[in-house]
C-alpha cells in the first residue's frame, strides 16, 4: 500500500470520517512527521466535524509550541486546534527537536537549539503540505502560527530559504496564506546570527498576519521592530492586538485564550480562509484586545 493510502487508511480506522472530539485537551490523531537526530517528532491533527476522506479541501493550520526553543509541549495548542477544526479548518500542532538547555550557543552567540527547531518547523510545513489530500487541506491556503518560541519559528520556517533538512521533500515551498502569532519571540540578540533573525529574513510580499501582545510583555519590543521594519517594506496587512497590564504568555488562560482565539477567527474569515460566526462567547469580565495603530 503507498502512503496516501496507508495515511487514508489510518485516518479511516481512527473513526475520522466523521470526527467528534472529545474534551478540548484531547490529543488528536497523530503522525510522525520526521525522525530527528534518531527520535520521532510528532504531529497531532485535529479535523472538521464533517471530515471525510476525498470530501472537499479546506484550509489548514499548524501551530507551534513556545518554550524557549529548549522546552514546550503539544498540549499549549490542543485548545486552540480543537477550535479552529470545529470552524472547519484541519488543524494541527507539531513538536520540533529541541536542545538540552544550557547546551551552548553557536559561533554567533545564538542557542543552537534555534537553528535546530527551524529546521523541524520546516520540516512539519513541508510534511503537512505533502500530505495535504489525505488530510483533506488546500496547501495553497495553510495558516501558521504559535506562541513565543514557537512563533519566531512559524515566522522563520515560512521566510529563511536556508537550514533545510536534506531529506525533506523539495517539491514542497514553505509559503503560507496567513500567520496567526501569540507573542511571538523575536530577539534583539538574533542579529548575530541572521539564519535565526526575523528583522534580517522579513521581505514582501509577506502573508497577512496577527500578532497578540500583552503591554507588560518584555518580548514586545522585538515585535514592534517587526511591525516597523514591515511598514518600512511597504506591508499593510499586519495586525498587532494589544492586551493591556498583561505580561507574557497571557494568551495560554483564560479568558484571554478565548478573547484571542476569537480574534484570530475575526481575522481569518475577513480573509475568506474561515466561513461563518464565531462560537465562543464573550468573556462576562468584558475583557478586549486593542489594536495598536
Amino acid at each position: 500500500m503507498n502512503k496516501k493510502l496507508l495515511l487514508a487508511a489510518m485516518l479511516l480506522g481512527a473513526g475520522l470520517s466523521a470526527l467528534a472530539i472529545g474534551p478540548a485537551t484531547e490529543p488528536g490523531k497523530k503522525f510522525v512527521y520526521k525522525q530527528s537526530a534518531g527520535a520521532p517528532q510528532d504531529m497531532e491533527v485535529y479535523f472538521p466535524p464533517d471530515w471525510k476522506a476525498g470530501g472537499p479541501k479546506v484550509p489548514g493550520v499548524l501551530l507551534f509550541h513556545g518554550g524557549s526553543w529548549v522546552g514546550g509541549t503539544l498540549d499549549q495548542f490542543r485548545n486552540a486546534a480543537h477550535y479552529f477544526a470545529s470552524r472547519g479548518l484541519v488543524a494541527a500542532t507539531a513538536n520540533y527537536r529541541m536542545l538540552k538547555k544550557g547546551a551552548g550557543k553557536n559561533s554567533h552567540g545564538v542557542i543552537e537549539s534555534k537553528r535546530v527547531c527551524l529546521t523541524d518547523a520546516k520540516s512539519a510545513l513541508r510534511w503537512f503540505k505533502q500530505h495535504a489530500d489525505e488530510l483533506g487541506l488546500d496547501p495553497q491556503r495553510v495558516i501558521i502560527g504559535g506562541g513565543s518560541a514557537g512563533g519566531h519559528l512559524a515566522v522563520l520556517a515560512t521566510l529563511n530559504p536556508g537550514l533545510n533538512d536534506p531529506n525533506d521533500p523539495k517539491d514542497f515551498d514553505t509559503s503560507v496564506a496567513a500567520y496567526v502569532l501569540f507573542n511571538p519571540a523575536f530577539s534583539p540578540q538574533d542579529s548575530a546570527d541572521a539564519e535565526v533573525d526575523v528583522l534580517k529574513q522579513l521581505k514582501v510580499p509577506f502573508a497577512p498576519a496577527i500578532m497578540f501582545f500583552g503591554t507588560q510583555d518584555t518580548w514586545k519590543p522585538g515585535a514592534d521592530a517587526a511591525l516597523k521594519r514591515l511598514k518600512e517594506l511597504g506591508n499593510t496587512t499586519t495586525e498587532l492586538w494589544l492586551a493591556e497590564g498583561e505580561k507574557h504568555s497571557f494568551f495560554n488562560k483564560q479568558p484571554w485564550q478565548d478573547v484571542t482565539l476569537a480574534a484570530a477567527d475575526k481575522f481569518l474569515v475577513e480573509r475568506g480562509l474561515l466561513k461563518g460566526q464565531c462560537t465562543l462567547t464573550p468573556p462576562a469580565g468584558g475583557e478586549k484586545l486593542i489594536k495598536a495603530p
